[in-house]
């Protein structure tokens, strides 16, 4: 039987939720482009309720202890006395999320003489150091696709606050104003800009799908070009580097995943091809930027906004310059997590279970490392490598608290 040691993030601080504000989920089937959702055997939950938070266990604890096995459910995740490191020693089974990595580095993987399978329930495995994963034949999975479009209509969101000036705005009206040209000094119109992504895969291309009916002009560059049909059908403008693209765009939208390649690709250095007073929203993660040439890039005015909802680490600490930087509209990292995606990574996290107790093949999609080597969508997608360096500084959130 095997010991399951499952990292979510804290409860509400009002308590976990008796009611929701919605009755029930809009139904569905499949993806766009025809991948079909989780498809466990069976669920333990009520899709529409908070199942990322410590108390809903990701409908989890049922299905695993009637089948012999242990379940240890915990946020306290940072650091050498922290729960996640006690627990870690003798766990099979690692489960994470991204909103609330528990990073799997090498000294902690070293200690993990059990683990077999780390596996994230959401998308993004980059809080697992994949190379020592391929070095001690660990099983990496995510649940792919499963909030591809929450991510895409964040981005959109964010996009618009930023150009439009919401945030700062809104605080006018909430705090009982009417400063109209302070609002405005600072908005404009989405139309007719230039927009680029980095990185056109199932979260990018959907936010240009979603940026279309906008009327702006649209940019890409990712490893894999997209068909010539989808470049025509949204008049796409492909860029074999993102250095090319960086100085055409006045809004740029980072969609990649975090690996040794893309560590830090936002720096001083790039930040100068960007064009004076162009805006940067980042859903994908926080260490493709270097956090201080970012706020430097505020304060200067090269960049004229910054939104994302990802930090490094995660959870970020209180003096991180992001919080504070001035026409930033950054959120904790939610865009993945509404509880329309819970119940489709909830799912896909039993659905990876049950394929890995009744040793059954993990869906390609799904599967980041397997067999001592990148695969699926790890093969695709990530370079080897370690990303996790530097996640102890998550500590400091803990101690200032």
């Amino acid at each position: 039987m095997a010991k399951v040691l499952c990292v979510l993030y804290d409860d509400p601080i009002t308590g976990y939720p008796t009611s929701y504000a919605r009755d029930g989920l809009p139904k569905m089937e499949r993806y766009p482009g025809g991948q079909t959702l989780p498809t466990p055997n069976a669920i333990d939950f009520t899709p529409g309720e908070l199942l990322g938070s410590v108390s809903g266990e990701l409908g989890l604890r049922k299905y695993l202890e009637s089948n012999g096995h242990t379940l240890v459910v915990t946020s306290d995740k940072d650091g050498p006395n922290s729960v996640f490191e006690k627990e870690l020693v003798d766990a099979d089974i690692v489960i994470s999320q991204p909103f609330w990595p528990a990073y799997l580095t090498p000294e902690r993987i070293a200690k993990a003489k059990n683990l077999k399978l780390a596996l994230t329930a959401g998308i993004g495995s980059d809080h697992v150091d994949l190379q020592s994963a391929i070095d001690n034949n660990i099983t990496v999975a995510e649940v792919t696709y499963c909030n591809s479009i929450s991510v895409a209509e964040h981005v959109v969101m964010m996009i618009l606050s930023l150009v439009r000036n919401y945030l700062p705005s809104h605080d006018w009206a909430k705090n009982g104003g009417w400063n109209i040209a302070d609002c405005v000094s600072h908005a404009y119109d989405l139309e007719k800009m230039e927009v680029g992504t980095v990185a056109a895969g199932r979260i990018g291309l959907a936010v240009l799908r979603r940026l279309a009916p906008f009327d702006v002009n649209l940019h890409y560059t990712d490893r894999h070009r997209l068909p010539e049909s989808v470049e025509k059908e949204l008049n796409l403008t492909w860029h074999a580097t993102r250095e090319e693209m960086y100085p055409v765009c006045d809004v740029v939208t980072l969609n990649c995943p975090l690996h040794p390649e893309t560590e830090h690709m936002i720096n001083d250095e790039t930040l100068k091809l960007f064009k004076r007073g162009a805006y940067l929203v980042n859903t994908a993660r926080g260490k493709l930027c270097d956090r201080d040439a970012v706020a430097r890039a505020m304060e200067s005015g090269q960049l004229a906004g910054y939104a994302g909802d990802v930090w490094f680490p995660q959870p970020a600490p209180k003096d991180h310059p992001w919080r504070t930087m001035p026409f930033n509209g950054m959120t904790p990292h939610i865009s993945g997590t509404t509880l329309t995606a819970q119940a489709r990574y909830a799912a896909g996290t039993r659905e990876i279970l049950e394929c890995f107790f009744e040793g059954r093949p993990i869906r390609d999609e799904y599967l980041i490392v397997e067999g001592g080597a990148l695969a699926g969508t790890g093969a695709h997608s990530y370079s080897k490598g370690n990303a996790t360096g530097g996640s102890e500084e998550a500590q400091r959130f803990k101690k200032a608290s």
